[in-house]
């Protein structure tokens, strides 16, 4: 074989090879760190390639790594309505078994189905699941139940926009009021109880399936964001180790001024209490998407009224 063709070959062969590990082809210059997030167009007339996700590997002791994809031909899809789409999980995040896949489009969404129809979501091993609407800017999807362990998901979505990110560990925690004990699992395992105290009467935690959102390690918490002035009974303050669990305020956070009441009883204003050192430990185990469960307590059901309340309905 000619030198030129075998060359040419050659890296035919290294591009395939890069396509199907999901990695960078080989080039001269540094890979671009967006490579894997956003996919260009293919010519006119040739049939459009997307990625679709290999298996995790399970390797004990290996930290997270990119998912792993392979090329496939992707089905036709409508031109959107929109410009621009932004998505989340980001690009190779690990998240947890309870997060859905959120879609934010640029502009209001006048055609639901049309932009449904726009987006692409594959799964290994397979996963059934559903969309629904946050309002007409925002798309979301969830499987039926929470994700498998180790699930690699790829996402395509506005003709341009491709990104992978796949689940890790089942940890979830579940806030049973009668006994005020949180009991955190992972993949099924019992790996701490915490003693806690939900919302006091009148301030009721809602009932239901939370999952973790954003966190901070100080947040600071007014009260009258919502109405309740400090010298009301209200408050104005920053907690440490706090992980919040719905749009509207909840938290699980470190509250050394109610260390005797937790796992006694309830006396927060609807926030998740729990002495520093199980704060701490929470947030440093749990990562975006893991589920929190609030069971048998005053309070009215969880729902699609906030923004984190997807498995509530």
């Amino acid at each position: 074989m000619p030198r030129t063709r075998r060359s040419t070959v050659v890296a035919a062969i290294l591009a395939v090879g890069a396509l199907v590990l999901g990695l960078p082809a080989v080039t001269g210059t540094a890979p671009d760190a967006r490579a894997q997030s956003v996919m260009p167009l293919s010519p006119p007339g040739i049939p459009q390639l997307e990625n679709a996700p290999l298996p995790t590997p399970l390797i004990p002791g290996v930290p997270a790594y990119p998912v792993l994809t392979y090329p496939v031909v992707g089905p036709a899809r409508p031109v959107p309505e929109y410009g621009d789409v932004h998505v989340f999980p980001t690009p190779n995040e690990v998240v947890g078994v309870a997060q859905p896949v959120m879609f934010f489009f640029d502009r209001p969404i006048r055609d639901r189905a049309l932009a449904e129809a726009t987006i692409g979501i594959r799964t290994e091993p397979a996963v059934a699941g559903k969309f629904y609407w946050v309002g007409d800017r925002e798309l979301r999807w969830r499987p039926h139940q929470f994700w498998p362990v180790n699930t690699s998901v790829t996402v395509w979505a506005g003709g341009k926009r491709q990104q992978s990110f796949r689940t890790g560990d089942a940890v979830i925690a579940e806030f049973d009021d009668r006994t005020k004990l949180i009991t955190v699992t992972r993949n099924g395992q019992v790996v701490r109880t915490m003693r806690a105290s939900a919302g006091r009467p009148g301030m009721d935690t809602y009932n239901g399936v939370y999952y973790t959102g954003q966190r901070g390690r100080q947040v600071r918490m007014n009260s009258e964001t919502f109405g309740l002035r400090v010298e009301d009974g209200g408050y104005n303050s920053i907690v440490n180790d706090a992980v919040r669990l719905s749009y509207d305020g909840i938290y699980i956070h470190s509250a050394p001024w109610s260390l005797a009441d937790q796992g006694v009883r309830n006396v927060s204003h609807g926030c998740i209490n729990v002495s520093p050192e199980d704060a701490r430990w929470y947030y440093d185990t749990t990562r975006n998407g893991d589920p929190f469960i609030v069971k048998n307590g005053p309070g009215r059901q969880f729902g699609p009224f906030d923004g984190q309340g997807d498995w509530n309905y």
